[in-house]
């Protein structure tokens, strides 16, 4: 049986490059953006794609995207949360950080991963096996002045990321935090519009390492911890 995957934030960037690979290797993906039209471009090139179109930002969209999974893909052997904002940009000083930029970052970054698991994990937990992959970043762990929300929202993933772990790891359910490293991508260079393209990485090659990380570290089935649950590329 192909293994269901489940990737957000899939039209662009690392999500979209986890995409293509998976889906070259024989997985049934399925991947969720908030923009139909870049669904609708992408599933052109790759129609074995199934897209679902719902912003994880919003609390009202991901039971019916949980449902609308469950449908056409079934529920997920491996849910990749990939999908991110940065906020306003430029990104401005934590003092100078609007309260409601504040939590609209977190509701994309933190708390619509902690929905959409809630949502689809049950379908995990009847199976007794499933694996949740929280995509994370060096500035979870940085203090990089400017980055004050996204890094705020980075590191409680990363804590969301454990504590699942440790609740729910023997009930047979994988959970990992990744920090893929500075790539080439729309975000970063929303965020660094200067940044050397030639000194990042390429999305293709850090997705590639991460589809190896996954397999190895389920294989392994290492005992959540904070050492095994974050890793980096």
């Amino acid at each position: 049986m192909k293994d269901k995957i489940l990737i957000t934030g899939g039209t662009s960037g690392l999500g979209k490059a986890l995409a293509l690979q998976y889906l070259a290797q024989g997985a049934r993906v399925g991947i969720v953006d908030r923009t139909q039209a870049d669904l609708a471009a992408l599933t052109q090139a790759h129609p074995g794609l199934l897209t679902f179109q719902a912003d994880i930002g919003d609390k009202n969209a991901i039971y019916p995207l949980a449902g609308a999974v469950e449908s056409r893909l079934g529920s997920p052997d491996l849910l990749i949360n990939a999908a991110s904002t940065l906020g306003p940009t430029p990104m401005p000083l934590l003092m100078d950080t609007a309260c409601e930029d504040l939590a609209a970052v977190l509701e994309t970054n933190l708390i619509g991963p902690f929905r959409l698991i809630k949502a689809l994990a049950p379908g995990m937990l009847l199976r007794g096996a499933g694996a949740v992959v929280n995509i994370s970043s060096d500035a979870a762990i940085n203090a990089y002045p400017g980055w004050g929300a996204y890094s705020v929202s980075k590191a409680a993933l990363d804590h969301l990321t454990r504590i699942f772990a440790a609740e729910l790891a023997e009930q047979g359910l994988h959970f990992l935090a990744v920090d893929p490293g500075d790539m080439a991508t729309p975000m970063h260079f929303a965020a660094v519009p200067d940044a050397d393209a030639t000194q990042l990485k390429d999305p293709a090659e850090a997705a590639g390492a991460l589809i190896r990380l996954i397999a190895e570290s389920v294989q392994a089935h290492q005992a959540p911890n904070v050492e095994h649950v974050r890793r980096a590329l």
